[in-house]
């Protein structure tokens, strides 16, 4: 693993403080890992969400469509 420093102003981290404390980070690199974490999933998410707008719809969405979705829920539990 390797090292990056950053500097923050005193305001950012005391809050980056507050928030290891309050959520049971150990470490502020803990939590801004779980930052970094997030923020790829969301780009991820929002590249997924882009790529399906920008598709073509294979299958009517409609009440049909959501029947069939509802009875595949049900027999799976």
């Amino acid at each position: 693993m390797s090292t990056m420093n950053i500097s923050l102003p005193d305001s950012l981290r005391a809050f980056v403080d507050e928030q290891v404390s309050q959520r049971g980070y150990g470490t502020s690199s803990e939590y801004m890992r779980e930052l970094i974490r997030r923020d790829q999933d969301r780009l991820r998410l929002r590249s997924l969400l882009l790529a399906g707008a920008s598709s073509s719809s294979m299958t009517p969405v409609n009440e049909v469509y959501f029947d069939g979705l509802r009875e595949r829920a049900r027999t799976k539990t």
